[in-house]
């Protein structure tokens, strides 16, 4: 069983996510993850507001986090496919993103993510769907 801070280590390695966007792994367990951020000028559109590409990675972080926090005891799954729908304006500092596996098949994982911000406001959703790549024995 990794802890958490093994599977920091581990996703400190998907740069985007972890630096270019700021994202933490805040917990993660089987099927299950919640990553936060603290938004900044750099995460804002022209307008102002969260850019909805921020949304999206938190969301796809969340997944991969939670479909792959059993670093090496079972193959990586990756992402398929992304669906979002913006349902509101992120107010406050942080946006979080917590991911739930719905199902786990030996080759396809289907996730909903729920992203809020510091009031608790839902400010998004997700359905997100990692494949599990074949073991290579």
């Amino acid at each position: 069983m990794n802890t958490l801070e093994d599977i920091r280590n581990y996703f400190s390695g998907d740069l985007y996510a972890t630096e270019t966007t700021g994202a933490v792994i805040e917990e993660a367990a089987d099927g299950y993850a919640k990553i936060s951020l603290e938004i900044g000028d750099r995460h804002r559109n022209a307008r102002g507001a969260v850019m909805g590409g921020v949304y999206l990675t938190l969301a796809d972080f969340a997944c991969g986090v939670a479909g792959n926090h059993r670093i090496g005891e079972e193959p990586p799954c990756v992402s398929v496919n992304l669906n979002m729908n913006f349902l509101a304006a992120a107010q406050g500092k942080h946006l979080y993103a917590v991911a739930h596996a719905v199902r786990q098949g030996r080759s396809i994982v289907s996730f909903l993510v729920d992203l809020t911000d510091d009031s608790g406001t839902l400010v998004a959703q997700a359905q997100g769907i990692n494949y599990r790549l074949p073991r290579k024995d």
